[in-house]
């Protein structure tokens, strides 16, 4: 196909970069070179290893519209109890113990199959999530509140507000009451801007089905239908099954990684890529400054890159840059993240619906904090994402405390003892947690953890229109696009690129097209 000793220099070790690179290898002759920046495999979908236990940065279920992502991941690693991929494509069958797939006691290559269990915690009580019709709800917000909730629904329904803003997007599909009780707080907590201030277009992305109706129609459909993980009809917030590896999801990226480098690609971590040299139009070559601080150029046929928008602009040389296009870049919002893992022997909240082995314990994959008087935003439980994760997961609990902040704020600056101290304060503040039942701490910062949608992001489409005049610079994943992508979207995004090149097709839309357009919307497939 021509492709012979070509090579393409790929920025990032995440999920795009990682799956641009094995595309790349299966279905080209191109070279793939990935350079990452720190010593991690897997971008924000590392697992960080703490004293034999595993944190999940941020929580990541493995779960598909597309059956191609869905068996791309099967291809990595086999699922659990699985015969065959068109087994639980056709959904035949969800088992969680084995039969006739890989046992997780003596395997580790293997996905899990997991039950998704997420709820609020409000008014120091649990709530659904996404919220449900169920009179424990309706108990838990007492008569008053519910009267308002339904009141203020059927206003909403009945005058619709013009959708400037996220907060008018949730209280079309909510109401204010509802809106007010469970997503203003927890949407400020997150982004740092109050959801007034930001765009309806992140909504319409990640929550695009999710409304009052669909909870309802979710409800009635449920009885009649088969459970497993190809959910197609399904609201992606609604899905109740995913799969998840066995060590967490850099586990699975760590092993692509390998892949790749058994195919004959390149993983350099410690490798910052600090200018983008173009002549022409197109990309001749990058710097790439090591670990020991030397720069080296290094020559490519093609850039996929998942890096910072902001950073990619401010590395291109070669060209001149126009001056709005650097500033709209330089402005882009990002929301860092703090997350705190606690090791604990015991948890002050109990487990209502006794649904695992071990009974005590709460069910959830994470815990979306809504109380006011806390900064926590979310509370994750390793053991149930996978009890492989923890290290004595019979005796001990490992947790992840959520906190989202912005690079150099108050929290950021924290010491690492100031900050544990803090977040131990405020469970124990909302009888979440005894402090005598703490038994070990660690804390990890994570840089532009969240592309945001609100400043200078409205003016992105320059941006995006100076880069897509670079012929052979394809932007991928949720940085390279400053986009708030789900992992498959991302992958999607590189698989995308990758076939672009494939058939010479220089125009990026298509690229940038997914999950915007109709064709890679969440209820369609691949």
């Amino acid at each position: 196909m021509g492709f012979s000793e070509k090579k393409a220099i790929v920025v990032g070790a995440g999920p795009a970069g990682l799956t641009a690179a094995y595309e790349l290898l299966k279905k080209t002759e191109i070279v793939p070179v990935i350079f990452e920046a720190t010593s991690a495999i897997g971008g924000i979908s590392q697992t960080v290893k703490y004293k034999g236990n595993r944190m999940d940065i941020g929580g990541h279920r493995f779960f598909s519209k597309s059956d191609v992502v869905m068996q791309w991941w099967s291809n990595v690693m086999p699922m659990q109890g699985a015969l065959s991929m068109d087994d639980i494509l056709l959904d035949k069958r969800h088992k969680v113990l084995n039969d006739g797939g890989p046992d997780p006691e003596t395997v580790d290559r293997v996905m899990l199959y997991r039950d998704r269990v997420s709820r609020i915690f409000f008014l120091r009580k649990f709530f659904d999530y996404p919220i449900s019709i169920k009179y424990s709800a309706f108990a838990n917000m007492g008569l008053w509140r519910t009267v308002c909730a339904g009141c203020g629904y059927l206003y909403a329904g009945m005058f619709r507000r013009t959708e400037r803003s996220l907060e008018d997007f949730y209280i079309n599909r909510f109401g204010r009451p509802l809106y007010e009780l469970f997503f203003e707080d927890y949407t400020e907590k997150l982004w740092g801007v109050h959801p007034s201030k930001l765009g309806a277009d992140w909504g319409s992305q990640r929550v695009k089905g999710l409304s009052v109706f669909a909870v309802l129609k979710d409800a009635l459909t449920k009885p009649f239908r088969k459970r497993g993980v190809a959910q197609k009809g399904v609201e992606t917030s609604l899905i109740e099954q995913f799969v998840y590896p066995k060590y967490g999801p850099g586990q699975l990226w760590e092993l692509v990684a390998e892949d790749v480098k058994g195919m004959g690609g390149k993983v350099e971590l410690n490798s910052e890529v600090v200018h983008v040299n173009i002549e022409d139009d197109r990309v001749v070559s990058v710097d790439v400054r090591g670990d020991d601080g030397a720069v080296e150029n290094v020559a490519c046929d093609y850039l996929l890159s998942t890096m910072p928008i902001k950073d990619l602009v401010a590395a291109i040389r070669g060209i001149e840059v126009p001056q709005e296009v650097k500033e709209v870049a330089e402005n882009l919002p990002y929301r860092d993240f703090i997350t705190v893992g606690l090791l604990l022997d015991r948890m002050k909240i109990k487990n209502e619906t006794k649904m695992r082995t071990f009974a005590e314990r709460v069910p959830d994959t994470w815990i979306y904090i809504q109380e006011r008087d806390v900064r926590l935003g979310r509370l994750q439980v390793f053991n149930n994402w996978s009890p492989y994760m923890v290290k004595d997961y019979k005796n001990s609990i490992f947790v992840g405390l959520e906190y989202f902040c912005n690079e150099g704020d108050d929290m950021w600056q924290m010491s690492d003892e100031e900050f544990i101290s803090m977040a131990v304060d405020e469970l124990v503040k909302i009888d979440i947690i005894e402090r005598s039942a703490v038994l070990d701490a660690t804390r990890l910062r994570v840089k532009k953890a969240y592309p945001a949608y609100y400043g200078s992001y409205y003016e992105f489409d320059k941006v995006r229109s100076f880069l897509d005049g670079i012929v052979n610079l394809f932007c991928l994943g949720r940085n390279g696009q400053h986009r708030y992508n789900n992992m498959d979207h991302s992958m999607m995004t590189a698989m995308v690129a990758v076939d672009s090149i494939v058939c010479g097709v220089t125009d990026k839309s298509s690229v940038w097209n997914v999950n915007t357009e109709t064709e890679y919307h969440e209820t369609k497939t691949r």
